[in-house]
Formats: structure tokens, C-alpha cells, sequence
């Protein structure tokens, strides 16, 4: 197997087409990571959520980082890690950011189910409130493994 760091472009082509990730946050020196669905553009990487307990952290330290991966075998997979800063949307002042948000989320099959479909069993028939969020990228890595074998054949 041979591991290679991926260019920013390769970073970013892969982020296009990946929608799954890992968001890891911080309160208190204590870590937290969850999985997120997200979309990427340019320098953001867009997300929806209800409010809870990563909402809460990054509110409180909006230094976050996010991973996703490829993984097809243990010789073959790429990886990418973005370091960056979390921004809420609200709504009404971030409407147009929302609606971006939302055009972009909504290419992702059902990108809003697990949020509030968790959340409604929580609570009921009560109103949740959607909530979207960017994460503005500061920085950005990869690497990608190739089977040695797959490059001969």
C-alpha cells in the first residue's frame, strides 16, 4: 500500500462528492464527535441540525473539524479533514444563506430525516426548530491510499 498526501483541488473534489463526515467539537477540554450530513462549496461546508448538545459546544467554541472518508478496502481509501469555524444561520437576518444552504442539502437524499426524525421522538408533536449552520474553512487535508497490487494490474 502506498499512502499520499491529496492536493487542495483533490481535497476539494472529494468533498463535492462526499456528504457524509464526522464533526468533532469541544467544551471544557472534553471531545465530542458525531456524525453530520453535510454539502461543500467553496470555502464553506454547509449543515442542518435541531439544537442539542454539538449546537451547544460550538455555540460556546466555534472551533470545529470535520472528517470524511472513502474507505473501499484496507489498501484502498482516501481521507480528508477540514479545520474550521462554525457560523449559525438564523433566520430572519441569514435567509438568503438559508435558502443556499437548502438547495445544496436538498441534492443529499433525505438530508434532514436523522435530525429531526431523532428529535421528534423526543418530543412529540412540539415544533422543532431547523437549524443551519456553515463551518467557514480555514484549512484542509488529505490523504489517499492506493493497493500496490492495483497499480501494477
Amino acid at each position: 500500500m502506498e499512502i499520499n498526501e491529496m492536493t487542495l483541488e483533490e481535497c476539494s473534489a472529494f468533498l463535492e462528492r462526499a456528504s457524509l463526515g464526522r464533526l468533532g467539537c469541544s467544551s471544557e477540554n472534553q471531545p465530542y464527535v458525531v456524525p453530520i450530513h453535510f454539502a461543500y462549496e467553496d470555502t464553506y461546508l454547509y449543515g442542518f441540525s435541531t439544537f442539542g448538545q454539538k449546537v451547544k459546544w460550538m455555540r460556546t467554541n466555534p472551533r470545529v473539524c470535520v472528517q470524511t472518508d472513502d474507505i473501499h478496502n484496507q489498501g484502498k481509501w482516501m481521507s480528508v479533514i477540514v479545520y474550521g469555524e462554525y457560523e449559525e444561520l438564523p433566520a430572519p437576518q441569514y435567509a438568503a444563506e438559508r435558502q443556499h444552504a437548502r438547495s445544496l442539502l436538498a441534492k443529499r437524499y433525505h438530508w434532514w430525516l436523522n435530525a429531526l426524525g431523532e428529535r421528534q421522538m423526543r418530543v412529540g408533536e412540539n415544533f422543532i426548530e431547523p437549524l443551519f449552520f456553515r463551518i467557514r474553512i480555514q484549512s484542509m487535508s488529505g490523504l489517499s491510499a492506493t493497493d500496490e497490487k492495483e497499480k501494477r494490474g
